[in-house]
């Protein structure tokens, strides 16, 4: 039986239960529950805090596990990434107070305050900066105010936070971070039940990024139809019973639908209709 560990709260968590929830598996019904089988899948889920997912796969006592990319590289574990996933996105910066610094090569011999001490601890070592770090969990924001740092590093959405605390962002992001499938650092790359469980995500990333596109356009203006909905191998052409007309479908990605339906409107395209996809394996 696959052994998966999945976060037990935070913004991975939702997004996840609902990923694998698309993709056929059973979930937790509700948040107290730290286990649960999924008989029929031949899972079993661990929920356990987001931090220590990393731990427990490099460990090997879990197959797999689904983590932020930042916990994994922030843990240090045995483990690597196999799939992102797309949600949860976040980027990881610098911040101080105006004129302080430009960026991380002004940091030499200055305190900087995180949650994430290993992600940053490496990236000032991959830059060749002697600088402190200080670890502290959440709120860092206020560390410069009360003097236990000159700069911070956190996951900045908007700046909003940072800038109602006097600060700005400095040089480039540390780091980019989603939602990804981890295992442990040298295990067994074909394990059959751990490939089916990525193509089942894999196809609900794809359901999500594409929707299926029907239109029926005369046989003149094929070829362009076509050009502007290659699909992902090739369309499927059907004929139609009024002569001269074919019926057309072809998967699209969701984010350009609306200007390809205006597309194929213009070239004298009609019943142009999209649907979503619930799972897909390619």
């Amino acid at each position: 039986m696959l052994r998966i560990a999945l976060p037990n709260k935070g913004s991975l968590s939702g997004p996840a239960g609902e990923m694998l929830h698309e993709a056929g598996y059973q979930q937790r019904r509700e948040s107290k529950e730290l286990r649960i089988v999924d008989p029929e899948n031949e899972v079993e889920f661990f929920y356990l805090r987001p931090r220590d997912i990393a731990i427990y796969v490099s460990s090997g006592r879990l197959d797999i596990g689904i983590t932020g990319r930042d916990l994994l590289i922030d843990s240090g574990a045995d483990a690597e990434e196999i799939l992102p996933l797309g949600f949860a996105r976040s980027t990881f910066r610098f911040a101080t107070k105006p004129g302080t610094a430009a960026g991380v090569e002004d940091l030499k011999g200055m305190t900087v305050a995180t949650s994430y001490e290993g992600i940053v601890a490496g990236h000032l070592a991959e830059h060749g900066i002697d600088a402190s770090v200080v670890h502290l969990d959440g709120a860092v924001e206020t560390a410069i105010e009360l003097g236990v740092a000159e700069v911070i590093a956190d996951v900045v959405e908007t700046g909003t936070s940072l800038r109602n605390a006097g600060l700005e962002v400095i040089g480039e992001p540390i780091m980019k971070s989603e939602a990804v499938v981890i295992r442990r650092t040298g295990a067994d790359g074909e394990d059959p039940k751990v490939r089916q469980f990525l193509r089942r995500l894999q196809g609900v990333l794809v359901a999500r990024t594409y929707v299926m596109m029907d239109y029926d356009c005369r046989v003149e203006q094929l070829e362009k139809a076509v050009a502007l909905t290659p699909g992902l191998e090739s369309p499927t052409v059907s004929p139609l019973h009024n002569e001269g007309w074919v019926a057309v479908r072809a998967m699209v990605p969701a984010k350009e639908a609306q200007r390809i339906m205006d597309d194929l409107y213009d070239i004298g395209a009609r019943a142009i209709l999209t649907t979503a996809i619930h799972a897909c394996r390619l």
